[in-house]
């Protein structure tokens, strides 16, 4: 899925791949944990959980929130294990993923498949089993789409990748509203649409930091086929349309004066930053100058106190 934060290295002993080397028993645990991605996966349950409040209009069914949050880990774990599977190949010549399990040898690639199929397969019974069939087959329908259509189909041959490859990361919204209603209304459909605006100006800006990684495997991200002029336009434009978005909540009766102001408040510093990006790449800055992380960074705050505000709001109306 493609909501995304910079990963730490995974701790382990290096490996060449296939050296046969000595693996410890806590090095290896740690690997598999790592194919899980588990900061991307922080990003999710951040969105899934408050969902689950607003759906309920109070405090949801503790039991329902750790089953799902549960699957929720290891729905999108496999996925993300499926995804490092695929991609060893770039992931070896790129600096940032130079340090992955299956690159350092500390995972073999045939259990790393294993591995994340058996992920998928649980945590759609897990789901169907303890939360509902419904949220189970979003579930395995983020899966599969992060897996096929973003990884196998998207990534290397358009640009447009991040944009609907993040579709996968919408998801867990669906996912937290179903498993408390066994339905998908329009309050979970307008935050599903937050999340698709959000994903690419949250990407693009990290991309920007490391498009260098990218140009070399092949990879078109948009800072590696467009000037950041062209980068930075097109992360206003979606944070325009991000912010448009997330306030349509209240006048469709779902949220109140809480939610409005922190959307507005955090909306209007989220394009204040992506406006300096924008202005700083017209001038022709580059390198750390540019700053392109602070609007990165930013994203991820500005993502946990949207949400914090939906799971609060029903509180406070």
């Amino acid at each position: 899925m493609c909501v995304t934060a910079v990963e730490s290295r995974p701790a382990g002993v290096a490996l060449t791949p296939n050296s046969g080397g000595h693996r410890p028993f806590g090095a290896r645990v740690k690997a598999f944990v790592a194919l899980t991605k588990p900061r991307i996966i922080e990003l999710l349950l951040i969105t899934t959980v408050p969902v689950m409040f607003l759906a309920a209009q109070g405090v949801p069914d503790l039991w329902l929130v750790l089953t799902t949050t549960v699957g929720g880990y290891l729905s999108a774990g496999g996925a993300n294990a499926l995804n490092m599977y695929i991609d060893r190949d770039i992931d070896a010549l790129m600096d940032r993923t130079s340090q992955r399990p299956l690159v350092t040898g500390m995972v073999s690639p045939r259990e790393c498949l294993a591995f994340g199929i058996g992920l998928a397969v649980f945590s759609t019974l897990w789901f169907g089993l303890l939360v509902n069939w419904l949220s189970a087959a979003l579930a395995l329908g983020a899966l599969l789409f992060y897996v096929v259509v973003y990884t196998m189909l998207l990534k290397r041959r358009t640009s447009q990748n991040i944009v609907w490859g993040g579709i996968a990361g919408c998801m867990p919204v669906l996912i937290g509203w179903s498993a408390v209603t066994n339905t998908v209304s329009w309050a979970a459909v307008i935050l599903f649409a937050v999340i698709f605006f959000w994903t690419p100006p949250h990407y693009w800006p990290l991309s920007m930091k490391v498009k260098d990684d990218y140009a070399r495997v092949g990879v078109p991200m948009l800072p590696v086929v467009a000037t950041n002029r062209v980068v930075a336009k097109q992360i206003v434009l979606y944070s325009w349309v991000m912010v448009a978005v997330s306030l349509l909540l209240t006048p469709l009766g779902y949220t109140g004066w809480f939610y409005t102001a922190v959307a507005l408040l955090s909306g209007g510093a989220w394009l204040w930053e992506a406006h300096g990006l924008q202005n700083r790449a017209k001038a022709g800055v580059t390198g750390a100058k540019l700053k392109e992380m602070r609007l990165f960074h930013w994203s991820i705050t500005y993502v946990s106190l949207l949400f914090l505000a939906v799971a609060v709001d029903p509180f406070l109306r």
